[in-house]
């Protein structure tokens, strides 16, 4: 009895942490608009769905799912280009216009969603090589969500590698820093944010393809994972790539053992540690001030 209590709990632990992958791709993108922009952006949640939604077409229509990657991943990084340069930029530190207007297109995009794929729930398959399940000891875990943490570690070795190898993520920090001393030494600010407003959709987009064969892809899915990104970033550290790393780990965990252990306390699991973090470090873990 022991040895299958530690088995489950085994399980849950690999459960929370391939959850925690899937969450980092959609808090990492999230955060990095944030902290470049200042913009909260509650259509980040809606990018994650169609970016899904566009990825199971292109897996329809080609059957490889490298291809729907690649189309959800570029299609939501366009939409995402063309929201910033048209509308947001217009609103930079206008906190209550940017919440009511990507409020706005997270309905726009849940409408359209209905009208293209309708409301029922859908799957979205993956390769064979991803199907079935792979064996560690004593424990079965499925291959595609084995597969979606190592592909969540590589996203992040190479942001990291992107923010501090690089001139872009050179230009990046200091436009973090203080976009008006970049913008005094030769930064394209604007074009710098809008590039990487389309790269923290893109992650989105790409997200939500590696989340179909998790959840499923159904309208409603923008709602239900947006609080959690939210939680991922303020518990990390808006702009942190390090604390969307930790906060990802920390809400898939809490999440599902909360959920599979004590379920009717779930919530006052995942969100009074959040709580606490905001007390005692208002900026999140790794934020700065």
């Amino acid at each position: 009895m022991r040895h299958l209590s530690t088995t489950f709990l085994l399980i849950q632990i690999m459960n929370g942490i391939s959850f925690g992958a899937i969450l980092f791709l959609l808090s990492s993108g999230l955060s990095l608009i944030f902290g470049v922009m200042k913009i909260i952006n509650m259509a980040h949640g809606s990018y994650y769905m169609l970016g899904g939604y566009v990825g199971l077409s292109v897996m329809r229509w080609t059957g490889n799912f490298l291809l729907a990657i690649l189309g959800g991943a570029l299609s939501i990084a366009i939409i995402g280009l063309a929201m910033e340069r048209f509308f947001l930029r217009r609103f930079h530190l206008q906190e209550m216009a940017q919440v009511l207007l990507t409020m706005g297109f997270a309905l726009i995009i849940r409408d359209v969603v209905f009208l293209i794929w309708g409301g029922d729930p859908l799957s979205l398959s993956v390769p064979k090589f991803m199907q079935g399940s792979w064996h560690f000891g004593t424990i079965t875990f499925p291959a595609f969500r084995t597969v979606a943490i190592w592909i969540a570690c590589a996203v992040a070795l190479g942001l990291w590698v992107f923010n501090e190898k690089t001139s872009w993520g050179a230009k990046l920090r200091a436009c973090i820093d203080d976009r008006e001393i970049a913008g005094g030494i030769g930064i394209n600010v604007p074009w710098v944010s809008g590039s990487m407003f389309a790269l923290g959709t893109a992650l989105a987009g790409f997200g939500g393809v590696m989340g179909g064969p998790f959840f499923g892809i159904h309208p409603g899915t923008d709602f239900e994972l947006i609080p959690l990104a939210f939680v991922v970033v303020i518990v990390g550290g808006m702009g942190s790539l390090r604390g969307v790393v930790v906060g990802s780990a920390f809400v898939g965990l809490t999440d599902t053992l909360g959920k599979s252990l004590i379920p009717d306390l779930s919530y006052f699991t995942l969100f009074v540690p959040m709580a606490l973090v905001l007390a005692i470090k208002p900026t999140g873990l790794f934020g700065r001030g």
